[in-house]
């Protein structure tokens, strides 16, 4: 096992440069091998392939333009290797330059020795993190990508549009209600779009804390506040040259407005605990079942953030708006699910079908996943009969009201609500358009079964 914490290339014309970076880096636990001229940057690289290179950017050449750095640079951005640029003649065009061309950051001489080591840490933890996502995305693309369904009217006239939009650049804003799929929607833009080799970073914007917002989506350096053991990505950086997806927008407080729409204005932001200023290049895909307008004019959603998301509003129509896509969609979640539960083959008949065509789905396509989940574990035969689906006490309900004491009607409420769900507390919340906290409450007071 190497002892050390990673390997880093400390390239440099400058023998007291590399000297005094060597005895530092080894200090804080790094393996050093050093370059001192541009020929010997690129050998190294590629024949030890260290986890990160600091460069200078000026060799023989010259010595204050930095273009020799950039050069080296350019032939480095296939190994995949972040770099850190260092020169002692401090520019912000040539930061943003180097920044541009793939460079992970940018530090001055005579460096701070506390900064230096907190941005190799910081570049080190981003690249682990990106390698894994990147494994994690490879895994995904030698499996079945999800199938897009749109024989509907309505979803081929959704098909077309996003062919046109989305290999621009421009933000979307998807309008849908609960379980229509449109975090779905959002990686299809993304799969048409030419970010579609880099990494769709999704973000459920209602599940982050408050206090935990600028740490998520910005990033935090060890020390940063009391809880901060180590060094955080934030989600901007994860999801830099591709897509960002922010699921249920709507739900962001007011107070942290101002911070998403400083960075969307600007392509700027700080890591927590830095003063360092990070830039980002991200397509923005966010997407909400409320209403942003009205949240406005309530002045509970700010409308500059507003006009900032919604360059091109798509809104996916409800599953009951739908009927020429729900067969196909009962036969892709049979299919999904046979193999997940090791069943046999499994058709569904006709008549199932009707059924599933006279549902009123409040859920959606969430719910259409969980009723045949449950028909595919419940199915006896090699054929899914409409008894199968459970829908008859649903669609009861729905016809025939029966007066009775309102804590008893909200108890059977949640008992079907967890039925569909299949016993998930966070899809039977949305089912019941509740926080899963007010959820569990609730399942506390009735004594209701669920697992933790």
């Amino acid at each position: 096992m190497n002892p050390y914490k990673a390997t880093i290339l400390v390239a440099d014309d400058d023998d007291d440069i590399r000297l005094a970076l060597e005895l530092l880096l080894m200090a804080d636990g790094y393996q050093v091998i050093e370059a001192g001229n541009a020929k010997e940057v690129v050998i190294k690289a590629a024949r030890h392939q260290p986890e990160l290179i600091l460069l200078d950017m000026n060799f023989s050449r010259d010595t204050t333009s930095g273009q020799e750095g950039l050069d080296i640079l350019s032939q480095l951005k296939s190994l995949n290797i972040p770099v850190i640029l260092m020169t002692a003649w401090g520019s912000i065009e040539l930061a943003v330059t180097g920044l541009k061309q793939g460079a992970s950051d940018f530090i001055e001489k005579p460096w701070n020795k506390l900064k230096l080591l907190n941005s190799i840490e910081q570049q080190l933890s981003f690249s682990r993190i990106k390698g894994e996502h990147q494994g994690y995305r490879q895994l995904l693309a030698q499996k079945e990508c999800k199938p897009w369904i749109c024989q509907s009217k309505s979803m081929v006239g959704i098909e077309q549009l996003i062919n046109k939009i989305a290999p621009t650049d421009a933000n979307v804003l998807i309008l849908g209600e609960n379980g229509t799929g449109k975090s779905l929607l959002a990686e299809r833009i993304h799969q048409l779009s030419s970010r579609q080799a880099s990494p769709f970073i999704s973000v459920n914007m209602a599940a982050i804390p408050e206090t935990l917002f600028e740490s998520e989506l910005f990033g935090h350096q060890k020390g940063a506040f009391t809880d901060a053991k180590q060094n955080r990505v934030g989600r901007f950086q994860l999801a830099d040259q591709g897509s960002l997806f922010f699921d249920e927008i709507g739900s962001l407080p007011l107070s942290l407005q101002p911070k998403l729409l400083r960075v969307l204005e600007s392509g700027q932001y700080e890591v927590l605990g830095s003063s360092q200023t990070q830039t980002t290049n991200v397509r923005l895909i966010s997407a909400t079942n409320a209403d942003l307008s009205q949240l406005v004019t309530d002045k509970a959603f700010r409308q500059d953030l507003l006009y900032r998301l919604n360059t091109l509003v798509i809104t996916i129509p409800p599953l009951r708006e739908r009927l020429a896509d729900i067969q196909p969609l009962a036969e892709n979640f049979i299919a999904q699910f046979i193999a997940k539960y090791h069943k046999p083959e499994l058709t569904i008949s006709q008549a199932a079908i009707d059924k599933l065509k006279h549902h009123r789905w409040p859920g959606n396509i969430r719910e259409l996943s969980h009723t045949i989940e449950r028909a595919v574990l419940l199915a006896t035969s090699n054929e899914i009969t409409k008894q199968q689906l459970l829908l008859d006490i649903a669609d009861t309900g729905a016809s025939v009201m029966v007066l009775q004491p309102l804590e008893q009607a909200e108890q059977q409420l949640i008992e079907k609500a967890m039925l569909a769900a299949s016993g998930q507390v966070i899809e039977a919340a949305k089912l019941l358009d509740i926080s899963r906290n007010a959820l569990y409450r609730r399942l506390e007071k009735f004594g209701i079964k669920y697992e933790s």
